[in-house]
């Protein structure tokens, strides 16, 4: 681990008891998260599908045990508003989406609903609220318009998108800046809290993830076939970071967010991603997780590759968030492999739900201890 500074505004004390909405908390981030708050001793009310890949974190930690739970869809405004009206919350962190870009071009429309509509029905079940202090929706690295020769990219820099996937984000990030233009401000001189902020991040790794077209879960389920994993890019690069350091920094948002109000310069865009220093190939990151592994798993070229327009290297600049909300990375890439692997190696030796979360709990433990002076609370 590196880093020992505090971070700004995050301690057990603000997260203790606060209700906190979650939509996507049955994902891989969402099931991380969900642990992450309990552990902090958060009341976290969960809004998501079921998860769609078997297995998933989601059940393999047993994480239905750590909130409440209703599986229902995020386009369904109904439902969802009936479900926040009556939890009340304080905090509410938005990540359900269909996250994935080459589904994108098998379902655009449907992408397209779920990611714009989706935001739009849950900031409508929140505008009106008297709880709501912070709403964080969490988009991705991808919303950015790419432009030739440009590698690096700042909140200020122009929203865009080629597939249907990354034009959903950008423009979810459009209408979650217009409430907040438009109601955040009403909201705060009749006396209410409701302030917006987004976040922006990419290449979260972790164990838990079984999504599909992503890097390591692509070589877990290559290596319980005893397969060898192909990899379609092998040297491009990629801003790799754990997902504990992510969320941590979307945590550190929100309570920025909730001191500040809507009036503070909290209330923006922010981008999380790991130094430039840390970067590797997706290469580099297999050979190391196949070491990490062992059992003689190998990895190797796909025979062909992609025609679908991806990214060489895409790389966030995080310094607003490391200057004006003192985050920044705390899991070395080697120690995220190593995590990982030991994450996905227990669960594929049989671990059973409550192994799973422990082991889970003292990897988020690991990370908590490094700038909280309180101890964490039980997550049962």
């Amino acid at each position: 681990m590196s880093g020992t500074r505090p971070f700004h505004g995050i301690s057990g004390g603000f997260w203790r008891g606060r209700r906190v909405f979650l939509t996507g908390h049955s994902g891989f981030k969402g099931s991380w998260l969900t642990t992450l708050l309990r552990r902090l001793g958060a009341e976290v009310e969960g809004y998501s599908l079921a998860p769609d890949t078997v297995p998933n974190m989601y059940e393999a930690i047993g994480a239905a045990g750590l909130c409440g739970s209703g599986f229902a869809e995020i386009r369904d405004r109904g439902t969802l508003t009936n479900r926040v009206r009556a939890f009340e919350p304080e905090i509410v962190f938005h990540m359900a989406a269909q996250p994935l870009v080459r589904r994108s071009y098998r379902i655009p429309a449907d992408t397209i609903d779920i990611n714009v509509m989706g935001t739009v029905n849950l900031l409508e079940a929140c505008r009106t609220l008297d709880s709501v202090k912070a709403f964080i929706h969490v988009t991705t690295d991808k919303v950015y318009e790419m432009i030739d020769g440009q590698v690096v990219y700042a909140e200020t820099d122009r929203l865009g998108g080629v597939d249907p996937y990354s034009a959903s984000k950008a423009c979810a990030e459009l209408v979650s800046a217009s409430y907040r233009q438009s109601f955040s401000k009403k909201a705060w001189s009749e006396g209410r809290t409701f302030a917006i902020a987004t976040a922006r991040s990419g290449n979260v790794i972790g164990g838990g993830d079984w999504s599909e077209d992503r890097l390591i879960p692509d070589a877990v389920r290559a290596f319980a076939k005893g397969d060898d994993v192909q990899l379609r890019n092998p040297e491009h690069v990629r801003p790799w970071q754990h997902v504990l350091d992510a969320l941590i920094g979307y945590l550190t948002l929100a309570e920025a967010v909730a001191a500040g109000g809507p009036e503070s310069p909290y209330c923006a865009a922010w981008n999380f991603g790991p130094p430039a220093g840390s970067f590797i190939s997706v290469r580099q990151a297999m050979d190391q997780f196949v070491g990490a592994w062992g059992d003689g798993v190998r990895w190797r070229p796909a025979p062909d590759a992609d025609w679908r327009k991806e990214t060489n290297l895409l790389n966030l600049d995080s310094e607003k968030a490391r200057d004006q909300l003192g985050w920044d990375t705390l899991v070395p890439l080697d120690q995220a492999v190593c995590w990982i692997a030991e994450w996905y190696r227990a669960h594929a030796r049989g671990a059973g739900p409550a192994d799973m979360r422990a082991l889970t709990e003292r990897q988020i433990d690991t990370v908590l201890s490094h700038f909280l002076d309180t101890a964490v609370t039980s997550a049962t």
